[in-house]
């Protein structure tokens, strides 16, 4: 029973562990592309802003749906 304690707190540090790491990077590209329009038309900065600030909240929401996932997980 003790091998799977350990598989689960093996399973649930994978899933918390790829979940940021994906949300880094898809915080990344979509910061860089952002900026990179508001360059592009600075006119539309503000709407980029607003558009940007929902792109990433929604993408936030994938780490803390993985960690509710690893917990679960671990109580199983």
């Amino acid at each position: 029973m003790a091998t799977g304690m350990g598989l689960a707190l093996f399973g649930a540090a994978l899933a918390a562990g790829f979940a940021a790491i994906g949300t880094s990077i898809g915080n990344g590209l979509v910061i860089s592309k952002v900026m990179e329009s508001m360059a592009r038309q600075p006119e539309l900065s503000g709407q980029l802003r607003t558009t940007m600030f929902i792109g990433v909240g929604l993408i936030e929401a994938v780490p803390i749906i993985a960690v509710v996932v690893s917990f679960l997980i671990i109580a199983k």
